[in-house]
Parts: structure tokens; sequence; C-alpha cells
């Protein structure tokens, strides 16, 4: 298997980081454009590296970006589970190598992602035998929410942020996901942003943030508001 590759943004102290969140772009995208919630987050956060790499294949609607696992967009029958079965060992070797490459463990890590990118890191968050930090999801849904119960050693926290009006990946998708892992006891906050579609509001950046802050600074006593 080839390795993932792609931005990265160092701590803004100039210090080796004492976090890592891990950004998984959407389908047809790049590592560049997750890498801007790190610009967003790098100064509140001034010990945390983010790191966006690319999927391993050029996207097949657009050769400009990349995709995580082939979508059939014209039939509309795409086996989401299976496609993230087989992209899951890249981004779980991803994380892991970058994770001693730090000298950190996995519960400093947060894995997050937007889209395609959140299918991935709910799907690969919960199936590492050590729990991260926690796994953050922009506008994605659960694939796998039928057999997870089989397949998931750990749970860390989750926090899910999604349009209201999403009609790429409907809201659905997070509601259904919430109910899910709440089956399995996960601390699940979510937060649905009225008139937004495909995309991250700021009000859902800023709930991230708040997600962030809890995880990797619980003394903070963050409130993390969870609603439909």
């Amino acid at each position: 298997m080839s390795e993932l590759f792609g931005p990265k943004l160092e701590p803004a102290n100039g210090n080796p980081p004492n976090k890592l969140v891990i950004l998984l772009h959407g389908y047809g995208s790049d590592g560049k454009d997750m890498i801007g919630l790190g610009n967003f987050w790098n100064q509140g956060f001034p010990d945390v590296e983010f790191l966006a790499p690319n999927a391993p294949a050029p996207c097949s609607v657009n050769p400009l970006g990349f995709e995580w696992f082939h979508l059939d967009l014209e039939r509309g029958d795409t086996n989401y589970e299976a496609g993230a079965e087989q992209a899951h060992p890249l981004i779980r070797d991803f994380v892991l190598q970058r994770t001693a490459d730090a000298g950190l463990e996995l519960k400093d890590v947060v894995l997050g992602g937007f889209s395609q990118g959140a299918m991935m890191a709910l799907y690969t968050g919960l199936r590492f035998e050590e729990p991260l930090a926690g796994i953050l999801c922009f506008s994605g849904k659960m694939v796998d929410a039928e057999t997870i119960g089989d397949e998931m050693e750990s749970s860390p926290p989750v926090c899910l942020v999604h349009g209201e009006d999403d009609d790429v990946v409907p809201v659905q998708g997070s509601l259904d996901a919430k109910t899910a892992l709440e089956e399995f006891y996960i601390n699940v906050s979510l937060k649905v942003t009225q008139q937004t579609g495909h995309s991250i509001s700021m009000d859902g950046l800023q709930f991230a943030t708040g997600f962030l802050s809890h995880v990797f600074k619980p003394d903070d006593q963050i409130d993390i508001e969870s609603r439909p």
C-alpha cells in the first residue's frame, strides 16, 4: 500500500506537538482544503499539529482532487461500507505512523473529516484498539451502522456537525449516526446548523472548537451543547 501525503501545519508555539488533529477531506477535494481548518484553530491550540492527507486515488469526476473510495454518482448505488473498508487501512496506518513520529499516543489525537472524509473518520476512528481523544465529523454519515457492533474496538467521544439544508449528504446521516453511536454508550455531541447546505458554517465551526477544547483541555469545563 502507498503512504498518504498532504499538507501539515506545525504548532504555533514552535515546539514539538503535544496533540494532533488529522483532517480527512471530502470527495473530489484535497488536503489543502482541510488544512484551512488548522489555520482557524492553530492560535487557540498552539501545541497542536494539524495534518490533512490527500486520499490515495484521483477523483473519477474531478482529476484535480482525490477520493477515499469511488462513488457511482450516475447509478447512485455505491456500497459505502465496502468502499470505507478498502480505504480504512491506509488511514489507520497514517494515524498510527504520525502519532508514533510525534512521540504521542492515540489519546492525544483527534481524527476528523468533511463529507466522505467524515465517513472515513467515523469508520476508522472506532476501530483503533486504544481510543482517540475524539472524532470530529462535518456533513457526514455512518456507513457501517448495521455492523459496527462487531467491529468497534474503542469508544472515543464523537462530535457531529451538519447543515440543516445539506442536499449532498442529508442531515439525517448525522441524526442516524448519533442514534447508532449512543446505542453503544458513546458520548455524542451534535450541532445542526440552520440555513446551511453542504458546507461548514461559522456556528458549526465554533461548536467544533468547543469540542476540541473539551477533549484537549478538559479542565476548562467547556459545555458541549447537543441538539437535534
